[in-house]
């Protein structure tokens, strides 16, 4: 565990071990613990550590196995948009623990996305989101899903919750892309999504499917 890495991390995002803990959920003797490498790193912990201090996952995974030079911090601007007011405004005002938003340009067929690194800002917790760990917001990039969703509108995602058919799900698959569409169902070799507009079914082979994460809410003013 590159301890120093990730303590000059955090001091850079104006961040500290307490506001980590409570990102993940975890008593701050915990992320001591992980953060001193006497506690594994869960992969999911991983994950969402990454995306508190705007990094790629990748690179925390090299840190807390010691796979990278030790000490150092990236080079590069703070964190766009103040995040870390953000999340300290956020929490102070509605009293959950905020959740990321994370962005995507367009590309590919099928109007796929290909999501940035990390977190762009955060926004409140919804009430159906409380609890539940790695929920976050995405925007609607394209007029694919219109007019359920229009673009710019901010969806709220549950990761863990089963998809539903006939709700809407975000799709990534395998080479990091993502699809935003309603869920109709695994077929044997094959996920199946509808579009809206236009109006049509998707098929994405199987072995192309890396998650299936279920929509669970919409802020229209995103």
């Amino acid at each position: 565990m590159d301890t120093s890495w990730f303590m000059q991390t955090l001091e850079r995002a104006g961040l500290s071990q307490a506001d980590l803990a409570r990102h993940l959920r975890l008593a701050p003797s915990a992320v001591s613990r992980m953060l001193k490498g006497e506690r594994q790193m869960k992969l999911l912990e991983a994950a969402q550590t990454a995306s508190f201090l705007g990094v790629s996952q990748d690179e925390v995974l090299r840190r807390a196995s010691g796979d990278a030079p030790p000490g150092s911090v990236p080079e590069g601007p703070r964190r766009r948009g103040r995040p870390p007011l953000a999340v300290t405004q956020l929490r102070s005002q509605t009293g959950n623990e905020p959740i990321p938003i994370r962005s995507a340009a367009r590309g590919g067929g099928g109007q796929e996305m290909f999501l940035e690194d990390g977190p762009i800002g955060y926004t409140p917790r919804p009430s159906n989101l409380n609890g539940v760990r790695g929920a976050y917001a995405i925007y609607m990039i394209g007029d694919s899903m219109e007019p359920r969703y229009q673009q710019g509108w901010l969806l709220h995602v549950n990761p863990f919750k089963p998809a539903i058919r006939g709700r809407d799900v975000v799709v990534y698959k395998k080479d990091k892309a993502a699809l935003i569409k309603q869920f109709v169902g695994w077929e044997k070799d094959a996920l199946v999504l509808r579009q809206l507009n236009p109006a049509r079914d998707l098929k994405v082979p199987r072995e192309e499917v890396a998650e299936v994460h279920l929509v669970v809410g919409v802020d229209q003013e995103g």
